[in-house]
């Protein structure tokens, strides 16, 4: 079968897969060290997820953002060198250094069937990587932006924008706490357009440095303030989503949603799958399918976070409250009826209707 990767790209193919690993690295353990800082933040003050910033001023959280930024700039590297169809489903493989370090630095238990997604991870990797589309050659900023303001592109980026608002300011104040496809939806839709401005940047750097200086291009600016909106938004939600969620289940769920919306996105945008043969198009689906998989498997082993619980003694299920006034006069009260009165000590006993 005809190799899917022209001779002439190889070097850059593999030099972008090798940066990829490193992002890959740093982006999945910064989930970790980000969602330590979190925890460490919200003892003291308001948690991310109902609008606190205390994280800011916490530097584990901080050593996390660090270590996602380089992650990133790896992962800005690697698009440069290789279309977004690849780069972005690579991205599972930060799932199973998220989920692996989250089992012994969260106490968040890897079990069995989860190991098995993350086999399928990998698998489903490696065949999206043998049957990966070639880089499409690109002479400027303008032929980007060309190809950014096409019709069918426009039409996505309406939607996805007008999407994403609908989240932000109505879906996120109801159902953010509870539904974990809100927060992630955000991410995932801001994502896809903040992947394909990173892709127009990397590609006028690039440009630059082979002496052909696309700084002058009012476009070039226009993209990287597209980007910096788009990633400020995604790291906020992100956040949220980490603060409220299991990492185990973030991660997987926000994998899958955001590298669907970039593959739709790129696929619209940069043509990537224009020339390509059917079944080469189709194992890649197969690939991407796999992935997705094994994201589902190592979602559904995974354990639900336990409720933060503020008040030390107060118990999970509902209370009969028995107060002794200073009189000796038994007051008894239900806990949500209602501040008691003053007391001396406090009887609680488990109340199941």
């Amino acid at each position: 079968m005809k190799n899917p990767i022209p001779n002439q790209h190889h070097i850059p193919f593999l030099y972008s897969y090798s940066i990829n690993s490193i992002s890959v690295a740093f982006i999945g353990s910064s989930f970790i060290i980000k969602k330590k800082g979190l925890r460490k933040a919200s003892v003291n003050g308001p948690r991310a997820s109902s609008g606190g910033y205390g994280y800011l001023l916490e530097p584990l959280w901080w050593i996390g953002m660090l270590t996602m930024i380089f992650g990133e700039i790896a992962n800005f590297v690697a698009y440069i060198y290789a279309p977004a169809v690849l780069v972005t489903p690579l991205g599972a493989l930060s799932i199973i250094v998220s989920a692996v370090l989250a089992h012994f630095m969260l106490k968040e238990k890897l079990q069995r069937m989860g190991m098995l997604g993350c086999l399928l991870c990998i698998v489903g990797s490696i065949v999206i990587v043998l049957h990966a589309p070639e880089e499409r050659a690109i002479s400027s900023v303008e032929e980007i932006w060309a190809l950014a303001t096409q019709p069918a592109f426009l039409s996505y980026t309406a939607s996805a924008v007008a999407t994403a608002l609908v989240l932000i300011f109505y879906g996120a104040p109801r159902y953010g706490q509870t539904n974990i496809i809100v927060y992630l939806g955000i991410c995932s839709i801001i994502g896809s357009l903040t992947v394909m401005s990173i892709k127009a940047i990397g590609i006028a750097i690039e440009l630059t440095l082979e002496g052909k200086n696309q700084a002058t291009y009012l476009q070039t600016w226009i993209f990287a303030m597209v980007a910096i909106t788009c990633i400020i938004i995604q790291l906020n939600y992100l956040n949220k989503a980490l603060d409220t969620f299991n990492t185990a289940i973030v991660s997987p769920i926000y994998y899958a949603l955001f590298t669907s919306f970039t593959i739709l996105a790129s696929a619209i945008m940069f043509k990537d799958y224009a020339g390509q043969s059917a079944s080469n198009i189709a194992s890649e689906l197969c690939g991407f399918i796999t992935v997705l998989s094994g994201t589902a498997v190592l979602h559904s082993t995974r354990e639900p976070d336990t409720p933060l619980i503020t008040d030390l003694y107060t118990p999970l299920s509902p209370t009969v409250s028995w107060y002794i006034q200073g009189n000796s006069e038994l007051w008894k009260q239900k806990d949500d009826d209602g501040s008691p009165p003053s007391f001396i000590t406090t009887l609680r006993q488990d109340y199941f209707k």
